[in-house]
């Protein structure tokens, strides 16, 4: 196993430009017009997945963005995909 100040050292830079990413892209949104987005609200979801203590953050944020459902659609209701799942009521 590698050592927590390799692994800062090797990669650190580029999270916290992700991150900050992440929060220039949340400020544009909320300065923005407009209602709840279920993706958006996906979004925030996997962000309270960061906070955990335990070892599965990424398993957890995956699931954030992911259809929980188990029976298969009869039928696609768009061409491509939106990166979040609608949930049953906007289906």
């Amino acid at each position: 196993m590698t050592d927590q100040k390799k692994i800062l050292d090797l990669y650190f830079l580029d999270a916290r430009a992700r991150l900050i990413d992440i929060a220039a892209f949340m400020d544009r949104v909320d300065r923005a017009d407009g209602g709840d987005d279920f993706r958006y609200d996906a979004f925030r979801a996997a962000l309270k997945a960061l906070e955990s203590e335990k070892q599965d953050r990424a398993r957890k944020v995956l699931l954030a963005f992911s259809d929980p459902t188990e029976e298969p659609i009869p039928v696609a209701t768009t061409k491509a995909a939106c990166g979040a799942w609608p949930g049953v009521e906007n289906a």
